[in-house]
């Protein structure tokens, strides 16, 4: 059964009021790869009477009082993206799709989907408290630099007006909360929960704890900024983070140490919740987001990799937390009842697959560790990365009666799956379908070190041992690379050596991201300050649509439409000898066009 999005569907139940009302920006969809339905099932598996009012009408003051007054508190997300990156392009241009609404269908959600909300919530029901989470609260928990607006933003709980954040995952926190709330603690006396932030004045922050620099501080000063990200990045380890705390005004924000990770118990009573797998049966049209991980299942969380441009460790973790290898078979034998199920699963895996059962082996160090990264600049020494027991699990799933076909879509680490030669040999003889993806990012090592990624080495270890090994299998299978453009530190002239490098290692790149400075992040950090925090060095970046552009045509040399532009770039870098290994013949077609006055046309 689902749970109630409407008062109809709570009365079914026999609630004439809940305890917990979740607002989110995404169509509900019943299914553990969801954080909202995954939180609300979790308050009802301990006993709480929960409600979700899925994507509401922002304009409308009514459409979120479908469920009436919670009794605790409303919960309060964006949704799985960040809303400002759900909207719009790299280039600031309007998207007209959105994966998470029924339809595809784009303006379901507003700008900023969290104060939004928010405020109409405040609106509605003035006296009850709100707590906001997901991964845009959680990203945006500090004074953090806003690529759309080009300027420094004060923490979202002061914009949002809520009461209280949640940042992370949430399991352990919101529980913690909902809990303490029914045991009739007041909302205003609750302040130190691990994995949340609250608001308190000046004689009410505890003096205990890390101080970064204000919210006034850091929007006027670059190098503040660049301070106050280190110090966050210090912080990120539950087993020893300190409170965090930085003022704004008169006012603090408090940052309560993260939450601490799930154990493997923890992980599978999560995941073995009554979830529908389904969206709620309101919706008449296909919602891609479900389409795509209708069949997937999610084995573990976190990620050590402390990639520059990624976020997922400031909001899901630095430690692997990984459910049983028996919870995902379950998983498995309850998706082949289905009778939609045809044998295939699309995905098994996490943030990166070959991750999965990895662990620091000495308790005493992970206690005290404040490194960003267990593989930057190097390995560390106490990390458990042999991959036995994600080999073990891609067996044991694909041995199950009614599975036909097992697929690993989630991305692996390159660097990792060297030293993994057990996970390597099942995932090329049984999982990859022909198509290995693998995101290298770029292959100049001034650039990898800036993103906290392995060097061009690491990379061509792994393409020699996976060509290798899909020969010893008589299996014709290929590398799909995944890289980034326009990232801090990066020059046209890098670029030029990484398309070199693509053409010299027969390689082509599906698609190009271009970089997006997102909240949180040690790269949009460098974009905004032009300072790499973690060591106070000046770094390049490039700006402007046409150097952006120019940057990531030189990864699209096998496109014919992208040959002009390309020549271009190479003019603009003063390298046009190498026209004619990019390019080919085709370089004697476009040489021959007009320089503009700039050098470039």
């Amino acid at each position: 059964m689902f749970l109630p999005i409407n008062s109809e569907e709570a009365r079914k139940r026999g609630w004439d009021e809940l305890d917990v009302i979740f607002v989110t920006g995404d169509a509900y969809i019943d299914h553990p790869s969801f954080g909202i339905p995954l939180l609300a099932r979790w308050l009802e598996f301990h006993g709480f009477r929960v409600g979700i009012i899925p994507q509401p009408d922002w304009k409308d003051r009514e459409s979120f009082t479908v469920l009436g007054r919670p009794r605790l508190f409303f919960a309060v997300s964006a949704g799985a993206m960040d809303s400002m990156v759900a909207h719009y392009t790299p280039a600031r241009k309007l998207r007209h799709d959105d994966a998470y609404t029924p339809g595809n269908r784009h303006g379901a959600r507003p700008n900023r989907a969290t104060i939004i909300y928010t405020s109409r919530l405040k609106e509605a029901y003035k006296d009850v408290p709100v707590v906001i989470g997901g991964i845009e609260a959680s990203l945006r928990r500090f004074a953090h630099y806003d690529f759309w607006e080009d300027k420094v933003r004060r923490s979202i709980i002061f914009d949002a007006k809520a009461d209280l954040l949640v940042y992370g995952m949430g399991e352990l926190p919101l529980l913690d909360l909902a809990q303490r709330l029914r045991q009739g603690e007041p909302f205003g006396e609750i302040r130190h929960i691990r994995g949340t932030a609250c608001i308190a004045r000046g004689s009410e922050a505890s003096p205990a704890g890390v101080e970064l620099p204000s919210y006034e501080d850091v929007s006027s000063d670059k190098g503040k900024y660049a301070e106050a990200f280190r110090l966050i990045s210090g912080e990120q380890n539950p087993h020893c983070a300190r409170t965090v705390l930085q003022r704004h005004g008169n006012r603090w924000l408090v940052c309560n140490p993260p939450a601490m990770p799930l154990a493997e118990a923890e992980m599978d009573a999560v995941y073995a919740l009554p979830f529908a797998k389904a969206p709620h049966p309101s919706y008449r049209e296909p919602i891609p987001a479900y389409e795509q991980i209708k069949t997937s299942l999610t084995t573990h969380r976190g990620c050590f990799g402390g990639c520059a441009f990624c976020a997922i460790t400031h909001h899901q973790g630095r430690f692997i937390q990984s459910r049983s290898i028996a919870s995902v078979q379950q998983e498995v034998r309850r998706l082949t009842e289905r009778n939609w199920f045809r044998g295939s699963i699309s995905d098994v895996g996490g943030p990166t697959a070959n991750m999965y059962g990895l662990r620091c082996g000495d308790a005493s160090a992970r206690s005290v560790c404040r490194r960003d990264s267990c593989l930057f600049p190097r390995p560390c020494r106490n990390l458990v990365m042999n991959g036995r027991a994600a080999a073990d699990l891609l067996r044991k799933v694909r041995g199950i009666s009614g599975v036909k076909h097992v697929a690993v879509a989630s991305g692996v680490r390159y660097d990792l799956l060297i030293r993994q030669p057990e996970y390597m040999k099942e995932l090329l003889a049984h999982h990859v379908g022909g198509l290995l993806k693998v995101a290298p990012e770029h292959a100049v090592d001034r650039v990898t070190t800036l993103m906290r990624k392995p060097g061009r080495q690491a990379f061509e270890a792994f393409l020699e041992m996976f060509r290798r090994e899909s020969a010893r299998l008589e299996k014709r299978q290929h590398v799909v690379p995944y890289f980034i453009s326009g990232h801090p530190g990066t020059t046209l002239a890098d670029m030029v050596e990484l398309a070199l490098f693509l053409r010299r290692s027969n390689l082509r790149v599906e698609q190009v991201q271009d970089f997006t400075p997102t909240p949180g992040t040690l790269a949009t950090c460098m974009y905004h300050t032009g300072i790499d925090p973690m060591t106070g060095v000046a770094v390049y970046v490039p700006r402007g649509d046409r150097e952006k552009r120019l940057q990531k045509s030189l990864l699209l040399a096998h496109l014919p439409g992208e040959r002009a532009t390309i020549l271009q770039a190479l003019r603009a870098c003063g390298r046009e000898d190498a026209a004619g290994e990019l390019l080919g013949r085709a370089a004697d077609a476009v040489r021959g066009l007009p320089r503009s006055r700039h050098g470039s046309r």
